[in-house]
């Protein structure tokens, strides 16, 4: 009997509250809302099943509405993201076996591709927890920048740890070959069946520190494959940010 492949749903949190960017989701990018713009690009990807967008916000819901998308309304009292994805997952007809892509909400430009980049691992491996995308710093600012997380790994693939210090540290400054540093994407891919076990564990020590909740998967003896990706992430998280958004985009249809 042959094994039956998984589901692929894309699930994309977007909360309208932000410390930083008071109703984020719903700025406009080129006359859209940036979810909107999310959305389409997921929907591109022939490997997904179902795009819904996780929201807390009857606003950001009417505008996924207007657009023609699919929405699931969650908490608002979700401590992250992750707590998000796994209500939103248990709310829609999918069964443990099948894969959820976290797809984040402030990245409108993410190419389509580092979608099935980062689900391939949880479909070739049915044993496999979850895993996540990763990019080989080009820029120095980034090695040393702790809003940029840095990731070692095994030969396997699988994460040893994620730090928002350089690792590994160089202890010899003197030392003529210089470490490769790789940081971490937030692209995740999740079985569905671990995913509402990960958000019933305690927080761990490391995440405490780091307050970086994927190191609660490590703590716990779970494992993490890290996929190398050559395309890097646009992330908004300011006004600002906008601005650089749609000049991308205008560069790209020129």
């Amino acid at each position: 009997m042959s094994r039956t492949e998984p589901k692929i749903v894309a699930i994309i949190p977007a909360r309208y509250h932000s410390n930083r960017f008071e109703g984020k989701p719903l700025a406009l990018i080129n006359g859209k809302p940036m979810i909107q713009h999310v959305v389409e690009r997921a929907q591109q990807v022939e490997l997904l099943s179902r795009v819904v967008v996780a929201t807390d916000d009857e606003r950001i819901a009417e505008a996924v509405e207007a657009f023609g998308g699919s929405w699931v309304m969650t908490r608002r009292d979700h401590a992250t993201g992750t707590d998000r994805l796994a209500e939103a997952a248990q709310k829609i007809d999918i069964s443990d076996q099948d894969v959820i892509v976290n797809i984040q909400g402030d990245q409108p430009l993410f190419p389509a591709e580092i979608v099935e980049q980062v689900a391939r691992p949880l479909i070739e491996d049915p044993g496999l927890p979850m895993s996540t995308l990763i990019y080989k710093i080009i820029r120095p600012e980034e090695i040393i920048d702790p809003n940029h997380v840095k990731t070692v790994f095994d030969c396997h693939g699988n994460a040893l740890y994620f730090s928002r210090s350089p690792i590994p540290f160089q202890r010899d400054p003197g030392e003529k070959e210089q470490p490769t540093y790789y940081k971490h994407l937030g692209f995740y891919a999740y079985r569905k069946g671990f995913l509402v076990t990960f958000v019933g564990l305690p927080e761990g020590q490391w995440e405490r520190f780091e307050k970086l909740e994927q190191l609660r998967a490590l703590e716990f003896g779970y494992t993490i494959r890290v996929v190398l990706t050559n395309h890097d992430s646009v992330e908004v998280d300011t006004p600002n940010d906008l601005i650089r958004v749609e000049q991308m985009l205008a560069a790209a249809q020129q």
